[in-house]
């Protein structure tokens, strides 16, 4: 999978992540709790809790988007604190993400890719891509995905996969 077809594939998940946290709203709604108290939740307590893996799958996918394009990322202060925040927070990112069209990323593979956090060094496009990108983003997407659902909400593997209509596959 190349580098567009990646930042297409972050955007279909960053649309699943917003529809699972629509989902957590009116499961909290019909328990009747706020489902803001679900922005905290998380796993384990040395893990982030559900906003900041929001924020990291978003992050990732922008900062993928950027680097893989050769352009600079738009800054996000991580200031969301409620689920109506984190979802625009997605929308946002979605915006950003699915405003790229293919021919951005030509040389992508080869472009030279070094965010802050690597202190200097830089990887190729492609590695950056399949060996920190794709398992990162994931990750946060999937630890989403798994908070939501420890917390009682009703998601399935069609949830994660993100159908939504088998007529959409068109085969």
């Amino acid at each position: 999978m190349g580098a567009f077809e990646t930042i297409t594939q972050f955007g279909r998940m960053l649309q699943n992540v917003d529809a699972w946290l629509e989902k957590g709203t009116a499961y909290a709604q019909e328990k009747g709790f706020n489902a803001d108290v679900l922005a905290t939740a998380r796993l384990a307590p040395d893990q982030y809790s559900l906003v900041q893996q929001v924020q990291a799958a978003c992050d990732q996918a922008k900062f993928a988007a950027a680097y893989l394009s050769g352009q600079k990322a738009p800054s996000h202060p991580d200031t969301e604190t409620t689920i109506a925040e984190l979802r625009a927070r997605v929308a946002t990112c979605l915006a950003y993400v699915n405003g790229f069209k293919a021919a951005d990323f030509t040389g992508a593979e080869e472009r030279r890719v070094a965010p802050a956090w690597m202190g200097g060094q830089s990887v190729r496009g492609e590695t950056y891509i399949h060996r920190i990108s794709v398992p990162n983003f994931y990750f946060h997407a999937t630890t989403c995905y798994a908070i939501l659902r420890h917390n009682g909400i009703t998601l399935g593997k069609q949830d994660f996969i993100g159908v939504r209509s088998w007529e959409e596959f068109g085969e």
